[in-house]
């Protein structure tokens, strides 16, 4: 009975062609499950299957009425798998035929992961109205900046209107206050005729507090371990197989009912499943045999804290299947390397040293002691550059400072562009955090919309304890306020203005250069090779491919500093300078020098040059 059947839903409400509802809940320790339809006045028995399995076939319950379940006749509860939820949270269920959406993007053709230039966004925050339908019109925007894949952060719904998204506690049911199923499929039909994938954002690690009626259908939760946002779900424990059907059946439905391309997993190392088939692996197994059927492809990305190749290697080399993950060393290094402070984790970080080693052998702990975790952590990786994400800004590593602060904040101008360079001459994946490509100044914050009074003071405390372990001073902003949710809004007035235009129009350059140069956009690790100078702050990256070699000659110093370049050419062009006056910057770097002469870098810069003319 909790077979899949990976071409439909097979949990909560689904219509027939003739608008038959079948409904099917799991609730394995119920003696009595009823589904009650109140604007009908009507009551539908479910009758009892395997394995805790509850079903009825109704044409009572149509799509756009609300209902509910109640269990041996107690308090009525909204549906664990509900599209919709239009009351919040804590209201009745919207039955939906999701089938019912006209797509338009039979033509789409989805590109290799390699291809993948990914800018994240928040939906309530990329726009002042925070809609799908808002978001939409920034399309052609994103298009002809480069963006090749469009990073949505979780749109589970929430409770409120105000969230991340990580806590939510409908799965299947898109935020109200987007748009709905219906706004993210239109969202994603619009990207695929554009040219862009879609990445999700989703979290099988843990449920949101607010609203979670999970654990009174059945156990969804285990007691054996922990996670820092709560219990763990419950993927080996007692009843696990109808857990794990939930969540399988979750991924399948945003690729299959949604045509989302690439979901991107929240921090899978909280999942805890020591089954002899890890829910990972189950997940893509039964995202290929969908594959099969359909012949489109999708891709699963991770946020893992754990330099573990088995999380992305492939089944047949006893992996879990993932097709990429999140490098957060690359970023801490990047930081840290730009003169930002060492605190907290960063501190096991080193200038210079650590973004060197990330770019020749992607994980910076591949085996060495961290002082931070105080043990020897992570491995060597042989994996291809396309396995990996990197990125100078993400919405963690911005929303989780204590004021929120944007990189524009932090560094100078110079530095931003020697930033942004950094990540897209990487032979990994780059992604740009919504606004970095202009340089926003409002800072993106944490916010939430908890109308628990207890709860919303609990995450004020919450975030005042946190930041105790950067030892940072002052009062964090009000998560549940209004006001913090809107300053965190990007200023899209700003993209016309000046430093803001110059520098969107140093990212076009910097991400086209990234698509038409071969030795960047081939992300073969083996023709990588990095050299550095730690007391003069230089790193010379060099990238190959075929006959063609690119320099990337970085500077992180204040000052200027000379370079001698190797010579694997007689005469190098360049490509860009960041520190050229068509740039706001300095100085011109020279058009062509021979590789036999010395160069001085700029302070905070980054140029590249190409033996090959163009």
């Amino acid at each position: 009975m909790n077979g899949l059947n990976v071409s439909k839903r097979t949990i909560g409400v689904d219509f027939t062609a003739s608008e038959e509802a079948r409904v099917q809940l799991w609730a394995p320790e119920a003696k009595e499950v009823e589904l009650l339809i109140p604007g009908k006045n009507k009551t539908v028995s479910l009758t009892c299957k395997e394995q805790g399995y509850w079903m009825a076939e109704t044409n009572h319950l149509q799509p756009g009425d609300l209902y509910y379940f109640e269990l041996d006749g107690k308090k009525q509860l909204p549906d664990p798998a509900s599209l919709s939820q239009p009351d919040d949270v804590l209201g009745a269920s919207q039955a939906l035929d999701i089938s019912s959406f006209k797509w338009e993007d039979g033509s789409w053709q989805h590109f290799p992961l390699k291809e993948y230039i990914s800018y994240e966004i928040h939906i309530g925050t990329f726009t002042s109205e925070g809609t799908f339908a808002a978001a939409e019109k920034k399309l052609d925007y994103l298009v002809d900046l480069g963006i090749t894949a469009v990073e949505i952060m979780p749109v589970a719904q929430f409770s409120g209107s105000r969230n991340w998204g990580y806590d939510g506690v409908y799965p299947f049911c898109v935020q109200h206050s987007y748009g709905g199923a219906q706004g993210l499929q239109s969202f994603v039909n619009a990207c695929h005729i554009k040219g862009l994938a879609v990445i999700l954002d989703v979290v099988y690690n843990h449920i949101g507090p607010e609203g979670n009626h999970l654990a009174e259908f059945g156990p969804y939760f285990t007691e054996k371990y922990r996670t820092p946002w709560g219990n763990a779900i419950n993927f080996d424990d007692a009843w696990c197989d109808g857990v794990r059907k939930f969540f399988i059946e979750n991924a399948l439905m945003w690729f299959r009912d949604f045509h989302i391309d690439a979901l991107r997993m929240d921090a899978v190392h909280a999942i805890k499943d020591f089954s002899p088939t890890h829910i990972l692996q189950e997940i893509r197994q039964e995202v290929d045999l969908l594959m099969q059927q359909t012949g489109r492809k999708h891709y699963l990305i991770v946020e893992l804290d754990l330099n573990d190749t088995r999380f992305i290697n492939p089944l047949s080399k006893l992996g879990y299947g993932m097709d990429a993950q999140w490098i957060d060393e690359f970023h801490h290094a990047l930081r840290v390397t730009s003169g930002q402070e060492k605190t907290g984790y960063y501190s096991d970080f080193e200038a210079i040293e650590s973004l060197a080693k990330s770019y020749q052998d992607a994980y910076v702990y591949d085996g060495a002691f961290s002082e931070h975790r105080k043990k020897v952590f992570g491995i060597k990786t042989e994996n291809p550059g396309e396995q990996f994400v990197v990125f100078s800004q993400n919405h963690d590593h911005v929303g989780n400072r204590m004021l929120g602060e944007r990189t524009s904040q932090l560094v100078s101008f110079e530095m931003q562009k020697l930033l942004a360079g950094a990540v897209l001459v990487s032979p990994y994946l780059p992604m740009l955090f919504m606004g970095e490509e202009y340089g926003e100044k409002n800072p993106f914050q944490y916010f939430v919309s908890h109308k628990d009074p207890e709860l919303a003071e609990a995450v004020r405390k919450g975030r005042r304890e946190e930041f105790k372990a950067f030892h940072i001073e002052g009062e964090a902003p009000d998560p549940v306020s209004e006001e913090t949710f809107e300053r965190s809004k990007l200023r899209w007035d700003s993209v016309d203005q000046e430093p803001h235009k110059t520098m969107l129009s140093y990212y076009k350059k910097l991400i086209a250069l990234r698509k038409s140069q071969s030795p960047l956009y081939v992300l073969n690790r083996k023709e990588v090779s990095v050299e550095y100078k730690k007391e003069t702050q230089v790193i010379i990256l060099r990238r190959q491919h075929k006959m063609q070699d690119i320099i990337c000659l970085m500077n992180f110093s204040k000052q200027e500093q000379p370079v001698d370049v190797p010579v694997y050419a007689s005469l190098w062009y360049k490509l860009l300078g960041s520190s050229d006056q068509e740039w706001a910057g300095p100085k011109d770097m020279p058009d062509r020098f021979s590789g036999e002469l010395a160069l001085t870098l700029p302070p905070e810069s980054i140029t590249l040059y190409s033996n090959h003319y163009e």
